[in-house]
């Protein structure tokens, strides 16, 4: 006799084979208060019945398919669950801006060079650009010594690692830079 409240086998939407959806012939049973092992799909499903509770294909590719005997609700909760910690335990990593102009001098060099180092120990990418107004076109080649040096000043340093070279986009000359793998949380 199957408990009335459990027919839940038929909804299309269900992202798991639960109960008579699944057809393997023998499963590999787990769960808590059941002995694991092999056993028929219908004594597996039975059992599952008997004790209130839902049989769920959990390893479908596996041969024979594993089955765990769980409330499916209370079993998609958990899943819900532990994607939502592994995405929070993800390392987010932005990509910071500083901004230079082709004139720039040595000391906004150094000073923008120290919040660099800031984003970079974060563990975030740093865009560093030139951006040129008006005239001041003619002094790419200012520009792309400006970011290399910069560049050069982080990687000797040890705090970052150049993912592009510099690239021209338009008014702007831009690099971007990598942390090393020292990052701080």
């Amino acid at each position: 006799m199957k408990p009335e409240f459990k027919n839940r086998s038929r909804r299309k939407e269900d992202p798991h084979k639960i109960n008579e959806r699944i057809d393997a012939k023998e499963v590999r049973l787990v769960g808590d208060n059941i002995e694991m092992g092999l056993y028929p799909t219908d004594k597996a499903i039975s059992m599952a019945y008997e004790l209130g509770l839902d049989l769920i294909e959990i390893s479908p590719n596996a041969v024979p398919p594993v089955c765990k005997v769980a409330d499916y609700k209370k079993f998609l909760y958990e899943q819900k669950k532990k994607q939502k910690e592994l995405k929070a335990n993800a390392i987010k990593q932005e990509v910071k801006e500083i901004r230079f102009g082709p004139n720039t001098d040595e000391h906004d060099v150094n000073f923008k060079l120290k919040h660099a180092i800031s984003f970079l120990d974060e563990g975030n990418k740093v865009r560093a650009y030139v951006f040129f107004k008006g005239r001041t076109i003619v002094f790419i080649e200012r520009g792309i010594e400006l970011l290399m040096g910069f560049a050069n000043k982080l990687i000797e340093d040890g705090h970052a690692k150049l993912e592009m070279e510099p690239k021209r986009e338009g008014k702007k000359v831009v690099i971007l830079l990598a942390p090393k793998g020292n990052i701080k949380k």
